[in-house]
């Protein structure tokens, strides 16, 4: 079969050095939505993610993008014992936890391993974890992600554990709603994403879409960022972590509705669309924000 579980799980994947720049990290910003709101290009608070100077900030989902900022070709599953076509796959879920607040530049490399794949019946989940090192040797954040593979499961293997999480009952301590820009998924793609499923309508059409789908890590960019708008002052070192799962699509031209409870060491948070047909329609779930 296209995956062979016994050759994937632990190989190691060639370690990635890589560098950033001041303009890549507002270029990302921009490309999640920073600076959208009328008011933004002349507030202080806001500024901080939209121009380069002393006070400029990182958000730590940028970590998850750094290594890639820079590639132009589409991204290549160049893993041992896996042979898929690019349409198969979807992200499945993503986490980032930083070891302190992530340099403006800098250089690192990511190392990276396959840590299990599961069977999940009609499709196989493929998970790989990585480190990003600096260049002395210190560990500057860690990622995981998961990604299906649809038509690709069913040969007996461990489904997986149990990632689901609780909500409050309460109504949400905050919520907003962010109009995703018609254009927004070109924008992303100039961050090192330039999987034709968010670009091309006849690739999007063969992977069973009417018309190209936002980047599901820049909604989980989005998301973040206002989510740290909201409870945590706009302060970027305040994220300690962001786990979610992708659970839905999101068209360039809806919007997305963010809910976020405190529960003190932690923010929860649900993503849906807000309006039109979809409204409602599951976005990012089982999302959780670790403070600093």
């Amino acid at each position: 079969m296209p995956i062979d579980p016994d050759k994937a799980i632990g190989a190691a994947l060639p370690d990635q050095p890589f560098s950033w720049t001041t303009s890549d990290v507002l270029l990302y910003h921009l490309a999640i939505g920073a600076g959208q709101r009328p008011e933004d290009p002349v507030d202080a608070a806001a500024l901080r993610y939209t121009f380069d100077d002393e006070r400029l900030q990182v958000l730590p989902s940028f970590g998850i993008v750094a290594p890639n900022f820079h590639r132009t070709d589409p991204p290549a599953l160049d893993i041992p014992g896996v042979d898929i076509d690019l349409a198969q796959v979807l992200h499945g879920s993503q986490s980032v936890t930083v070891h302190g607040p992530i340099p403006r530049s800098g250089a690192a490399t990511l190392q990276t391993r396959v840590s299990d794949i599961w069977d999940k019946g009609k499709a196989a989940v493929i998970v790989q974890s990585g480190t990003a090192v600096s260049d002395d040797g210190d560990p500057l954040w860690t990622v995981s992600s998961a990604i299906f593979v649809r038509g690709e499961g069913g040969w007996g293997g461990d489904r997986g554990p149990s990632t689901a999480v609780a909500l409050p009952e309460r109504a949400a301590d905050a919520e907003t709603t962010y109009a995703v820009a018609p254009q927004q998924a070109l924008l992303y793609r100039l961050c090192g994403d330039r999987n034709p499923l968010h670009a091309d309508p006849a690739f999007a059409a063969r992977a069973g879409f009417p018309r190209p789908i936002l980047h599901g890590l820049c909604s989980y960019g989005i998301v973040l960022r206002e989510v740290t708008e909201l409870l945590l002052d706009r302060d970027a070192s305040r994220v300690g972590g962001f786990t979610a799962r992708f659970a839905g699509i999101v068209f360039p031209g809806e919007s997305i509705r963010v809910e976020a409870w405190d529960e003190g060491a932690s923010i929860l948070v649900r993503a849906s669309i807000a309006g039109g047909e979809r409204d409602g329609s599951p976005v990012l779930s089982d999302c959780v924000v670790t403070k600093a």
